[in-house]
């Protein structure tokens, strides 16, 4: 459509998820790019001990903003029901209550992150070479948490209109802002660890506010404003009900990814710096994955709204078998390059060595993780969050990380990373399981419990 807005409940479900996907996928390519920029510059520039801190900084910065990425998810799922059962108005009602919930929490949470920084780097065993650049760049980065937090309710209300053309353009904004900001704060003012966090604020608090602009001349009926203090209850607790879980389950993957972290950093900066490395380049094969997962979802909420069960099941097929053929390409492609990759972030071999370890024992894993990523994105689509935030915390937390550290103690760090596809194997097989019984279906659509509630 003109505005933007996509009805999926039409047409070609394959068609409608790779259109939605693409502008997903090239601006979470961009938003790794800078991140991936901000390794380079730090690596090449600064040196290994600052790769590693700004390494370090990535689970903690991921667990702080994931209850308000819940929010989002929560927010594009009823909002994508409520769309495609043409419920305008109640639209409009679950974008002031997201933005209202969003004004009263973001202070607390922002000095609960500052003031946590500390405590988290201990819990982690940061090694002491790294200490003052990983607690300045985490510090600082958790003063701006507004800017990520707001793009991220932004891109989940347009998400759920069907429109992911827009998010593309906010984080275009924020990449370029901040490759820009990198080198000349790096580079040329010689600020180091903090020229790179204050890129990164400054970037996607731009990004956040043009954001804001553009949704309100773009779609004024549903126009963002300053202080809405207009709160739907019953909207509310559909969008936490799917929210929440979605939330708890990302908060508590990234206190899983803390613990895989603090083993990581037990073995010294050299490991650090090749996880991150590594890291680095397991984000950008996902990239797809993770696009078509969200595609997914917003499909399966539409077609959910409007009674439509069939043809979100044929959606998820089609997401699927994309997912699965891109995890195979990548295992393919990344393995045997995977030396030459490292070595973009650092020359030092241990490095290297540490990077190269991480991905050749993920990769052959990586189809039964694309799999349960995407059934799980999906199901959320259809208000069903409960079972992906359970299955895993089994699967990525209560599974993945012990098997990591009974790896590393047995046989030593170079194969650690196996603990990942112990996880993945795991969760794969409960995912296909539960998908196959239906249940997920169960609870029907939101739109219905939402669309005759009184207002609060």
């Amino acid at each position: 459509m003109a505005d933007g807005t996509r009805n999926m409940t039409v047409g070609s479900p394959a068609g409608h998820l790779i259109r939605f996907a693409l502008p997903l996928l090239a601006g979470s390519f961009l938003q790794q790019l800078y991140n991936m920029v901000d390794s380079f510059v730090v690596g090449r520039y600064v040196g290994d001990a600052a790769l590693a801190a700004v390494g370090v900084g990535f689970p903690v910065l991921f667990m702080f903003t994931s209850l308000f990425t819940g929010l989002s998810n929560g927010g594009t799922v009823v909002i994508a029901q409520l769309y495609g059962a043409g419920e305008l108005q109640r639209v409009r009602d679950a974008v002031d209550t997201i933005y209202t919930a969003f004004l009263l929490s973001v202070l607390p949470v922002t000095l609960a992150a500052v003031a946590l920084v500390k405590p988290l780097l201990v819990v982690l065993r940061v090694d002491a070479s790294v200490w003052q650049d990983a607690w300045l760049y985490l510090t600082v980065v958790c003063a701006g948490l507004i800017g990520t937090i707001g793009y991220n309710l932004n891109a989940g209300i347009l998400g759920g209109l069907g429109n992911s053309r827009s998010t593309l353009l906010f984080l275009s904004i924020a990449a370029i802002l901040n490759i820009i900001l990198d080198f000349a704060l790096v580079l040329w003012a010689g600020m180091g660890v903090l020229g790179v966090a204050l890129a990164t604020i400054f970037s996607q608090a731009v990004s956040w506010v043009f954001g804001i602009v553009f949704i309100n001349r773009r779609y004024p009926q549903i126009a963002i404003r300053p202080f809405p203090l207009r709160f739907d209850r019953d909207l509310f607790r559909q969008i936490m009900g799917v929210g929440l879980p979605a939330g708890i389950q990302m908060s508590l993957v990234a206190l899983g990814s803390m613990v895989i972290m603090s083993k990581v950093n037990s073995f010294g900066e050299a490991y650090t710096a090749g996880y991150n490395a590594g890291y680095r380049m397991d984000q950008l094969a996902f990239l797809p994955i993770q696009s078509v997962a969200s595609a997914a979802t917003a499909f399966v909420g539409q077609n959910m709204g409007a009674r439509l069960p069939q043809r979100a099941r044929q959606g998820i097929r089609s997401a699927v078998a994309a997912s699965v053929v891109w995890s195979l390409l990548m295992a393919a492609i990344l393995m045997p390059a995977a030396p030459r990759l490292i070595a973009l972030f650092s020359r030092t071999p241990a490095v290297i060595d540490a990077g190269t370890a991480y991905l050749w024992s993920i990769m052959p894993f990586y189809v039964f993780f694309a799999v349960f990523f995407t059934l799980n994105s999906a199901m959320r689509g259809a208000g069903e969050s409960v079972f992906p935030m359970l299955n895993t915390i089994f699967s990525l937390i209560l599974l993945r990380a012990p098997s990591l550290y009974l790896i590393a103690d047995r046989f030593g760090p170079d194969f650690m990373y196996l603990g990942f596809g112990v996880g993945w194997l795991a969760g794969f097989f409960i995912t296909v399981g539960y998908y196959r019984s239906g249940r997920w279906m169960r609870r029907g659509s939101l739109a219905d419990q939402v669309i005759s509630a009184p207002k609060s």
